[in-house]
């Protein structure tokens, strides 16, 4: 989780005030990015982000932590990748990705992107089940038992 103080970004002309932006919302920034990563299967988040989806709310920062010192972002991403993808290439573009999205949105300095791949989820099959014959008892469609 995030720290609870506000980042105060730092624009050349501050006479209209300053600008401060939410630890949360550089989470969010981060999940989206890696997110649309091909090769992510899923973030990787605790048991109150897997209730919340329960629930039908969508937690972009699952996965994601953040520590801010000296005006320097360290970003921990933890995810799930699909089954057969090239882990360290997978890895290097969420890093890319993620730090690209936080400059570019924010112009804050990102020191690091830490990836930690938690697993690597396999295709699933599809499961064929005739809504007559739940349980198999009858012929299949070739004819036979």
């Amino acid at each position: 989780m995030a720290e609870d103080s506000n980042i105060i970004l730092n624009s050349e002309d501050q006479s209209l005030g300053t600008i401060q932006i939410a630890p949360r919302v550089l989470e969010i920034i981060a999940g989206i990015a890696a997110g649309q990563i091909e090769g992510v299967s899923r973030m990787h988040g605790s048991i109150d982000n897997s209730v919340s989806e329960l629930l039908g709310r969508s937690d972009h920062r699952r996965g994601v932590k953040l520590s801010n010192s000296d005006d320097e972002l360290s970003i921990d991403v933890d995810v799930y990748l699909e089954y057969g993808v090239s882990v360290p290439k997978v890895a290097a573009e969420i890093q890319d990705k993620i730090k690209q999205q936080v400059t570019l949105m924010t112009d804050l300095s990102v020191k690091e992107v830490n990836v930690h791949v938690q697993g690597v989820i396999t295709e699933k099959e599809e499961q064929q089940v005739d809504p007559n014959d739940i349980f198999g008892e009858h012929e299949n469609k070739d004819g036979e038992e």
